[in-house]
């Protein structure tokens, strides 16, 4: 492949779904949102689509302000404590409508738990309508059911709204996928392209099984990249090989 050459699993891209961590919004104490963080990450989805006109939905988590292991470890029942870091979510797609919007960017936030004051419920074929009108969909609220995370709530709504790719953003200077964990292995190698059946066999920290499955039983590609980095979502949709592809 030659320096100019874009691969062929990134040519042509007219929907995307972004992942973004919970953990991306905090601040330096690692808990609540930093608007700083969460304004750099809009500027971001807003400068991708003005360069490539494709069509952006996104999947946010909650684990800035409570993930679920935090009540288990306190001895909290299961559903109760995913059910708070669903309510999370939420808060965490609203922050990002709003920086959206103060951007010019028309948005929707569709919650899969009910809660229309302030969100519009789940609905497939009105979150397709949005994106074909260049509205920025937000999926908040997980799946509305406990012991699923909001990887696969991210597999399972890329599927859904028939996106080309699942953008699985990182943060803290993670690059994509290693064969060890870089943090604590300096030589931890970043993998350039990994088949999903590598991904399930090695226990590489992509996204929970259940979300891998779901991506490979739909031949959906996601490509593990640092979100934080300046002008990587505009690289990806150029035919950069940023990150680490998995197909």
């Amino acid at each position: 492949m030659t320096g100019t050459e874009i691969p062929e699993a990134r040519r042509g891209w007219r929907r995307i779904l972004l992942k973004v961590s919970g953990e991306a919004f905090a601040t330096e104490t690692g808990q609540g949102i930093s608007g700083e963080i969460v304004a750099q990450i809009a500027e971001e989805i807003v400068a991708a689509r003005a360069d490539s006109g494709v069509d952006i939905a996104v999947v946010v988590g909650g684990g800035n302000i409570w993930r679920g292991r935090f009540g288990l470890m306190s001895g909290m029942d299961r559903a109760q404590a995913d059910s708070m870091g669903m309510l999370a979510t939420v808060i965490n797609a609203l922050a990002l409508q709003d920086t959206l919007e103060r951007l010019g960017q028309p948005t929707r936030v569709q919650s899969a738990i009910h809660m229309q004051q302030v969100a519009e419920p789940y609905i497939r074929r009105r979150a397709i309508r949005h994106l074909e009108k260049g509205r920025v969909v937000i999926f908040a609220g997980g799946l509305g059911d406990p012991f699923f995370t909001t990887d696969t709530a991210a597999a399972l709504r890329a599927v859904e709204i028939e996106a080309d790719v699942l953008l699985k953003g990182t943060h803290s200077g993670v690059q994509g996928v290693y064969d060890d964990d870089p943090r604590t292995n300096p030589d931890a190698v970043l993998l350039d392209e990994v088949s999903y059946i590598d991904v399930l066999n090695r226990g590489l920290k992509v996204m929970d099984s259940t979300a891998i499955t779901l991506c490979m039983e739909n031949s959906l590609p996601v490509v593990v990249f640092d979100l934080l980095e300046p002008g990587n979502v505009r690289s990806l949709l150029r035919g950069s090989d940023l990150g680490t592809l998995v197909r």
